[in-house]
């Protein structure tokens, strides 16, 4: 600092020393210092994020990236050689009739005849209180001679009431002079393939050749044995026949709809092709009609699997019996209509396969009654391809690998292996049902939603952890819900909502619509429009908008 002095000649400026310093200068407020100092913590956290992301999960996602799409070019591999195999079959009109011997049966149903075979029809149940006068009246109107069949219905419910009512069903066919017989446990030990063993020790199942068996749901007609028991007479190497599903309610909700493309394509097409090349396809647990010898020379039922059936089919093709698909003859049964009753269903199935292919890939191997090339079609093609890489690919590629895809740019998915290869397989999905392919996209974003179950139970099965056994009962709701007045079930709107509501998928959406907006602000495709949809298709799912809810009060 100076001070001037000045006179009359000059003014003279002369400097005078202050102890501090007066320069001034600005002082940050303290809403300025916190944002300073977060700015420079999130310029941090973002150089942090850049250096992670490119050293260790852009690595990690670009494997995850190569091996989901070496399992997407062998799952569609595997499904465009059953899809050629399946539409030879139509249009050469190769019918199991032409491919094996098959004459009609002959002789006198009202006096019955011996030329005709001892057949055991077996009915398992537990507390089917809506279906269960529906499987005993098909089966008591079977055409075939009165004293050489026997009707059994094997019941493990533990419901009193029910149990009083199919005894007293079983009773009125008892009283018109058809041989049913009403068998009950005092466990249920083994479940249906504890129940359906026992009914083969008594006396009177001993006496036969031949075993058809039907799920409660299921509705034969009356010549469903005369169709599918000649197969068995005149071709003493079949140990099975298996029938196809007809439903009785497809266009209930969408959920029935997409239920019954997926099926009809497991029909029309896996077991088309199975049969017709291999001779060999996984029982479907119902609908089918067994040589009693076949299954005994395969060691009997077993519970060590949720899936029995899959289980007593892989044993008796590893002892060389064939099998056979009849297309022409449909069973009608019933849709699971409920989400729960329907992801129960998918659990067992998925997780019971996964499990059993744990279980028997050394015994497959190890055993010398079958060819090689039969071998690795059970061990390549039906459980590898179909039971495990379908289901880990469809939730790992499309629901996680794509979306996550898009927070790290170090990182991208060939087109081919988002858009052509999912695409192809949908369209060799829908080709043997094109009466249904306006349905395609509602099929898609739902599969992926139940991919994530299916993922899952997978998982459980290979490991054998959490519930690898469990065993719940699809549930039949036969004209349940067109019966209950319409106030009992909206008595308890709170109840509903508890009922309704399933987090993991509504995490999943959130997660999903995350990626999706990152991808519109910082992506540099188009992949924000599949993940959208995607996330909607989650979060109605979680919401408990797909299907029918029937409340338990």
């Amino acid at each position: 600092m100076q001070l001037n002095f000045v006179n009359a000649s000059t003014t003279i400026p002369i400097p005078i020393p202050f102890p501090f310093p007066i320069t001034p200068r600005l002082v940050d407020s303290p809403l300025e210092a916190l944002l300073s100092h977060s700015y420079h913590f999130v310029t941090q956290i973002e150089v942090i994020w850049r250096v992670v992301r490119r050293m260790a999960i852009a690595p990690l996602l670009q494997l995850a990236v190569i091996v989901c799409l070496a399992m997407s070019v062998v799952l569609l591999i595997d499904i465009a050689a059953m899809g050629a195999v399946s539409l030879a079959v139509k249009f050469l009109g190769r019918r199991p009739e032409r491919r094996y011997k098959w004459e009609p049966m002959s002789g006198d149903l009202e006096q019955g005849s011996i030329a005709y075979p001892m057949v055991l029809v077996q009915i398992p149940m537990y507390n089917e209180k809506e279906v269960y006068r529906l499987s005993i009246g098909a089966a008591c109107a079977l055409s075939w001679p009165s004293d050489r069949i026997f009707v059994q219905i094997l019941d493990d419910s533990t419901d009193p009431t029910v149990k009083d009512l199919v005894r007293l069903e079983c009773k009125i066919w008892a009283s018109k002079g058809k041989n049913i017989f009403y068998e009950v446990r005092d466990n249920r030990k083994g479940y249906k393939a504890g129940a359906l063993k026992k009914g083969m020790e008594y006396s009177y199942a001993q006496k036969c050749d031949f075993v058809a068996i039907f799920d409660a749901d299921f509705q034969p007609e009356p010549d469903f044995l005369m169709r599918m028991i000649p197969f068995l007479m005149y071709n003493p190497k079949i140990g099975l026949v298996q029938a196809r599903w007809q439903f009785v309610n497809p266009n209930e909700c969408l959920m029935t709809r997409i239920q019954r493309m997926t099926l009809d394509y497991h029909f029309k097409v896996e077991q088309e092709a199975g049969s017709s090349i291999f001779s060999f396809f996984g029982f479907n647990g119902t609908a089918g009609v067994w040589r009693i010898s076949a299954i005994n020379e395969a060691g009997g039922w077993k519970d060590r699997t949720t899936v029995e059936d899959m289980d007593l089919a892989v044993r008796a093709c590893l002892k060389g019996w064939q099998f056979v698909y009849v297309g022409d003859v449909k069973v009608k049964s019933e849709l699971p209509s409920t989400l729960k009753a329907y992801r129960n269903q998918q659990h067992r199935w998925t997780c019971g396969a996964a499990n059993l292919f744990r279980k028997m890939s050394k015994e497959i191997l190890a055993t010398k009654e079958v060819s090689i090339w039969r071998k690795f079609y059970l061990l390549y093609s039906f459980f590898f391809v179909r039971k495990v890489v379908a289901h880990l690919v469809t939730f790992f590629l499309y629901c996680v690998v794509v979306p996550v895809s898009v927070l790290v740019p170090e990182v991208s998915v060939p087109i081919w292996g988002v858009a052509y290869i999912p695409t192809t397989i949908t369209l060799l999905n829908a080709i043997r049902n094109p009466r249904l392919i306006h349905f395609i996209p509602f099929w898609i974003l739902f599969e992926n939603v139940m991919s994530m179950h299916r993922m899952k139970a997978t998982l459980i099965g290979l490991f054998e952890t959490g519930r690898v056994n469990e065993w719940v009962v699809t549930e039949k709701l036969g004209d349940a819900t067109s019966t209950k007045p319409e106030p009992q079930i909206l008595e308890k709107p709170s109840f509903r909502l508890r009922a309704r509501i399933k987090l993991s998928e509504i995490g999943f959406a959130v997660f999903l619509f995350f990626c999706a907006c990152c991808d519109i602000f910082y992506g540099g495709n188009y992949y924000f429009v599949y993940i959208y949809l995607q996330s909607i298709s989650f979060l109605v799912v979680g919401l408990g908008y797909v299907g029918k809810f029937v409340s338990n009060s």
